[in-house]
């Protein structure tokens, strides 16, 4: 462009464009801008011809300024509750989540691009999430809070910068990310363990888990046909994204549930679910009344799914789950 450039000043100090005559720095700016364009629809064009490789690579080499992009909309959303919570920054390590979020997403477009299944990935790869989860949550359960933040928003980035045909099927390798690491999963595993394959609380999870995603979805789209016009910080709550995140968190506070029973004390939820919600749904604009909803709803829904004579096993759990989320503890409403 350059070269092109200094051939036309040696022939040419002004040009017409338009009935006006430019100057030579007129006409370059607009050709330097002309060209700009040109490459742009150059490169829009090859996004959308590239190989599964070439959209890998390309997420690749994105995945150091996406991590650290993701890292900073997690500090602007949440880094305040640090100190409100009084949680020790020390504990809360950018630079080792950063690692560990550079190789599970290395790992996941490694997978994505050797076609394995998300589901195969999920089994292959929760070892190696659940010891991220353990290793962060060890000392203080919140700062989880933190690390699935920092993994969520980076495999939201790494979609946004996926071609369009390309997004589905990452996503559904980001999802299984996300529910590792919102999900006491392998804590629940452990618990469950301890118990005789025939124990009646563990036939009862056993009732309840095949359908954890069409409650959560069932409850989901109830809420949002309750509060139509609510709009989170991320958009209305019957948005796409919105509605995948609601989903997620609804199967969150079902494992969560699960675990309780399991451990058959209040732990899980006391020590985390409930200090995570209180620390990330205000900022994300959660309404206490939507969570009470919901709360209330899946009750309603666990029990349609394991039947009256098993509500025994998690009521009491389910109990403390709807006085924690109170409107006497929260009592705005929309």
């Amino acid at each position: 462009m350059l070269a092109n450039f200094q051939s036309y000043a040696d022939s040419n100090l002004t040009a017409q464009s338009s009935g006006k005559t430019l100057s030579l720095p007129e006409v370059w700016a607009r050709k330097y801008v002309e060209n700009l364009h040109r490459q742009d629809q150059v490169l829009a064009n090859l996004d959308q011809s590239q190989s599964k490789g070439d959209v890998v690579q390309n997420l690749m080499d994105m995945l150091r300024s996406i991590s650290a992009n993701a890292w900073n909309k997690t500090e602007t959303l949440i880094g305040h509750e640090i100190r409100r919570h009084q949680i020790d920054r020390d504990l809360i390590d950018p630079w080792m989540i950063a690692k560990d979020v550079h190789q599970v997403y290395e790992a996941v477009l490694e997978a994505y691009a050797n076609d394995t299944s998300p589901q195969r990935f999920s089994v292959t790869a929760s070892k190696k999430l659940g010891v991220i989860r353990q290793t962060h949550t060890a000392v203080d359960p919140r700062v989880i809070g933190f690390v699935s933040m920092q993994f969520h928003y980076c495999g939201q980035m790494l979609s946004e910068a996926a071609p369009q045909a390309e997004r589905p099927a990452l996503q559904d390798f980001f999802k299984v990310v996300d529910d590792q690491l919102y999900m006491p999963l392998h804590r629940a595993y452990e618990a469950a363990a301890n118990y005789d394959y025939d124990h009646p609380r563990l036939q009862t999870m056993r009732l309840a888990l095949p359908a954890i995603t069409s409650i959560a979805k069932t409850i989901v789209d109830r809420v949002a046909k309750a509060y139509p016009r609510y709009a989170t910080y991320t958009g209305p709550l019957a948005s796409d994204v919105v509605r995948t995140s609601s989903v997620r968190d609804v199967e969150m506070f079902q494992i969560y549930l699960w675990t309780c029973v399991l451990e058959n004390n209040v732990g899980a939820i006391a020590q985390e679910l409930f200090p995570l919600c209180v620390m990330l749904y205000p900022t994300l604009r959660v309404n206490w009344e939507l969570v009470r909803l919901m709360v209330t709803l899946l009750h309603q829904e666990i029990g349609r799914c394991v039947g009256q004579g098993n509500v025994q096993h998690y009521e009491p759990y389910g109990r403390v789950l709807f006085e924690m989320f109170s409107p006497e503890f929260f009592p705005d409403t929309l």
